[in-house]
């Protein structure tokens, strides 16, 4: 699958999919689209895209994906994961509706629709620690992170301090949605792990 190239995986049972697979692509990465645990074989980096968190929630457990999702989020995987896919990596959750579950793997606690519904959603330029120039993004009826744990490095807050850019040494994790306007570094720095990883693994 993919011959000598990474092969990055996108979870495709809900949200914004289609605006991932296409920017990995133009960036040169292999994509598949993850509906079924057979998918994730020979993954060597994963997307958890946006969408609504507790629907993803429900539909890995419907489709068997849990266990082996969690599985790749711990063990050392590249993800990267925006908005919704924020939410399903944190270790705490807020505010989830009842019974909602995350996957777990970045050590922060997340508050889910941190900023109200879909008509309060906005575009802003963020700095982001370490790069030269701002980024422009959306945010979605996105989380964000109320608290950071032991190994996570912030990379963006907005101008009230609120957090809504983290990674660790495997997760990058974004409450907004770089797919949406065509910033195209997070998918870069992400797609430079996954080469690392695979090479790694080799």
């Amino acid at each position: 699958m993919g011959g000598s190239t990474p092969v990055v995986g996108v979870l495709a049972l809900q949200g914004d999919v289609r605006e991932h697979r296409l920017m990995l692509e133009s960036l040169g990465a292999t994509v598949v689209e993850v509906r079924q645990p057979s998918q994730l074989d020979g993954l060597s980096g994963l997307v958890l895209p946006g969408g609504e968190s507790s629907v993803m929630d429900k539909l890995t457990r419907i489709f068997g994906l849990r266990e082996p999702l969690m599985a790749l989020t711990t063990e050392g995987i590249p993800v990267l994961a925006t908005c919704a896919g924020m939410i399903l990596v944190a270790a705490e959750l807020e505010d989830g509706i009842e019974g909602q579950q995350t996957l777990g793997g970045l050590d922060i606690t997340v508050q889910r629709n941190a900023f109200g519904s879909q008509r309060e959603s906005f575009d802003v330029s963020l700095d982001i620690s370490g790069w030269d120039e701002p980024v422009e993004v959306s945010f979605i009826r996105a989380p964000v992170v109320t608290r950071v744990g032991e190994g996570v490095s912030v990379l963006a807050s907005l101008p009230d301090q609120r957090v809504v850019a983290v990674e660790n040494d495997t997760i990058t994790a974004l409450a907004f949605h770089p797919e949406v306007t065509g910033e195209t570094r997070f998918h870069t720095h992400f797609l430079d792990r996954v080469a690392r990883y695979a090479s790694a693994q080799a």
